[in-house]
């Protein structure tokens, strides 16, 4: 889908304090960014924010990243995060594929993929969030014990993601195809997409993984 570019996005997200400009420069020292040792958590395609700010709310004892590479859309984002009081949340406008070069080996507790783009052509495969490709970013910046959530209404991706992340050397610790109507329901924060398609009757499918201690 073509996103609407609005003019001035860019300059606005130059200007803004909630954006970290030059995040290469904080590799390994992120902790002084927020000023504590608290996990940091990161979303990947964060959308409008809603998700990831709803968690900064919900937990101050945990710092939050959110990684946007549209302009126009990170630009909502930051609307919202205006009208907030929060010291455990900054944005990125940064491509995913390069994560490894703003983050050091353990630096995060765990990531969050939310709807993302199911790239459904085969040839395409590369571009999907949870490909190898992608995983191995993952494993490079995780720490150790860290954790990777991942949801979508596609359940093409989701079937696709079920073979990929093990295959890249992952387990995955839980899964469904009716988040809604599951266990995992439980203490479940949603984003805009999924309070839409949950009003639609579109079934939610999520994944929990983390790394083959094995492999």
């Amino acid at each position: 889908m073509r996103l609407r570019h609005i003019k001035g996005a860019e300059q606005q997200i130059e200007e803004s304090p909630f954006v970290i400009h030059s995040p290469e420069e904080n590799r390994g020292r992120w902790r002084d960014v927020f000023g504590n040792g608290n996990p940091i958590e990161i979303e990947v395609g964060m959308g409008k924010g809603k998700f990831i700010m709803d968690l900064a709310c919900a937990h101050p004892d945990v710092n939050y990243l959110g990684i946007e590479r549209y302009s126009s859309v990170l630009l909502r984002a930051l609307q919202k995060r205006s009208q907030l009081e929060l010291s455990n949340i900054f944005f990125l406008c940064i491509d995913a594929k390069e994560m490894a070069d703003y983050f050091a080996p353990g630096e995060i507790s765990r990531i969050y993929l939310n709807f993302s783009d199911p790239w459904p052509k085969d040839r395409h495969a590369k571009r999907r969030l949870t490909s190898p490709v992608f995983m191995e970013v993952y494993d490079r910046i995780l720490k150790p014990d860290g954790v990777l959530e991942f949801k979508t209404d596609n359940r093409g991706l989701f079937e696709y993601s079920l073979e990929s992340i093990p295959a890249a050397g992952w387990d995955i610790l839980a899964s469904t195809f009716d988040l809604h109507h599951s266990e995992m329901a439980e203490g479940n924060v949603m984003t805009e997409y999924e309070t839409k398609f949950a009003s639609e009757g579109k079934p939610i499918c999520k994944l929990i993984a983390s790394r083959n201690k094995t492999v």
